[in-house]
């Protein structure tokens, strides 16, 4: 017995080792090559390809989302930067244009009256240049603003500003990188003014008050009355004809004076303005803010 349970345990049984590594690979190469042409004559796995690429739409999807949204991003900065900058071109063309149309009203009466202010040819494509306000000083005794533009952009003293409604002010003095400009409602400031209606022409001095100018120089019998138009004369070189300046608020008359007292409204938002325009004079007016001396086509009070 011991002899045969020895015998027993000498025995191995067969096929005890598995397949190597080479026959497996080979046994599954084969094995896809056949799925492979069964596919490709029978599509029988066409449903589980299709399965699995409904499985898997979500996760490609999910995968893509970072390059999607970082894609949207960069159009959707692209674009509100043109229409920031497109915006930007349109409201500096409109001013433009609207500083321009400023001269029409004054341009239809003189034609109608058929006369000539100080044969004056009323330019109206003036080169204009836009600034921004950076300091604002409305003391009493002294209305200054400064601006973003200075001697490198071409500014110089004496030069007129105006915005989108009237006459602002003019430049009076300038740095490399700013100027400063004195306000027509300044007590200092006077400026040539004529009444659009009959061409009668003063001189409108700032009062210290941000929305009023005044006229004492005018006779009791002056025709000028509440609501006539002021646009600047030409006379002393400085503003171009034609720009609207202010509104006739009120006349009063004093039996006991030599003169009426005029009060005349800005047109020009002293008060509100965030961005200016300023005019480039003739070359004759230029010649006398360098020269100080007036051009051959000047008109000097």
């Amino acid at each position: 017995m011991t002899r045969f349970a020895g015998g027993r345990q000498a025995i191995k049984p067969l096929f005890t080792q598995a397949p190597s590594t080479t026959a497996r690979f080979v046994l599954l190469a084969l094995l896809s090559v056949a799925l492979l042409a069964i596919d490709h004559h029978q599509g029988l796995l066409e449903p589980a390809r299709q399965t699995l690429s409904a499985a898997v739409h979500p996760v490609r999807l999910i995968a893509g989302l970072p390059d999607q949204l970082a894609t949207l991003t960069d159009q959707s900065l692209t674009s509100r930067r043109e229409l920031i900058s497109e915006n930007q071109r349109l409201r500096d063309r409109q001013r433009i244009y609207e500083a321009r149309l400023q001269r029409l009203d004054a341009l239809e009466v003189e034609n109608i009256r058929l006369r000539s202010l100080l044969d004056s040819s009323y330019e109206l494509e003036r080169p204009v240049l836009i600034a921004e306000l950076v300091a604002v000083d409305l003391d009493p005794f002294s209305h200054l603003i400064q601006i973003d533009k200075g001697l490198r952009d071409g500014i110089h003293v004496g030069q007129p500003v105006i915005d989108s409604d009237g006459v602002i002010g003019q430049v009076e003095r300038v740095s490399p990188l700013t100027a400063t400009v004195r306000l027509i409602s300044d007590p200092s400031h006077g400026i040539p003014v004529q009444v659009n209606r009959n061409g009668l022409r003063s001189v409108a001095f700032g009062t210290g008050r941000i929305n009023t100018l005044t006229i004492g120089s005018l006779p009791n019998n002056a025709n000028i009355r509440a609501g006539d138009l002021l646009v600047t004369s030409g006379l002393g070189g400085r503003f171009p004809a034609g720009y609207p300046v202010g509104e006739v608020r009120s006349v009063t008359t004093n039996p006991g004076r030599e003169f009426s007292r005029v009060e005349v409204e800005p047109l020009g938002a002293l008060g509100r303005v965030q961005e200016v325009l300023l005019i480039e004079r003739g070359d004759a007016a230029a010649a006398m803010a360098v020269t100080g001396e007036p051009g051959p086509e000047t008109d000097d009070e």
